[in-house]
């Protein structure tokens, strides 16, 4: 699917959110669910400080909109994401039945629109159809992710001191922090 004129600003928003995921330690990803040309939900990555596996910058701009609208159901929406969504995330934009997405970056490793997996634009077995359009500024989209694991592998290089203190040694291993 061909490109609309305003893909590029609602895109230069969601790079907008993924700076405030990145500001907050997550990777840097952000989402914003567009209707009628306003802004109806909004999000970031947060699964990290959130504790959340399904705290993705899709789901928290879907639950944003969600609440918004007082309903699960997103019709006639644009999702505008910077990396091109997950299985997970996949199945939730086809459940909520937005119209349209738009992603920036491809994601070779586990992208769900056609670059590990085929779900969007959907298979056709599904009952609900999503027009997919990616490459939306790939390239700061791309460099914002590239940078972002550049300095995190400089990071892990100088050894950190223990900034934690270790769980009571009566509590499960698997609660224990200084056991991971």
């Amino acid at each position: 699917m061909s490109h609309h004129p305003d893909d590029r600003y609602w895109m230069r928003e969601a790079l907008l959110l993924a700076v405030e995921a990145e500001l907050a330690g997550e990777v840097p990803i952000g989402a914003l669910l567009v209707c009628d040309g306003v802004a109806i939900g909004r999000g970031y990555n947060r699964p990290i400080g959130s504790h959340d596996p399904s705290a993705h910058a899709e789901i928290l701009a879907l639950r944003d909109a969600g609440q918004r609208l007082g309903n699960y159901r997103l019709p006639g929406t644009t999702l505008y994401v910077t990396l091109e969504p997950c299985v997970m995330c996949a199945g939730a934009l086809i459940h909520a039945r937005i119209a349209r997405l738009v992603f920036g970056a491809p994601d070779p490793k586990g992208g769900a629109a056609g670059s590990l997996f085929d779900l969007l634009p959907p298979d056709h077995r599904f009952n609900h159809r999503i027009a997919c359009s990616g490459g939306v500024l790939q390239e700061e989209c791309a460099q914002m992710l590239r940078d972002f694991f550049r300095q995190r592998r400089r990071c892990r290089k100088i050894p950190l001191a223990h900034t934690h203190s270790p769980a009571p040694a009566h509590q499960p291993p698997s609660l224990r922090h200084d056991l991971l």
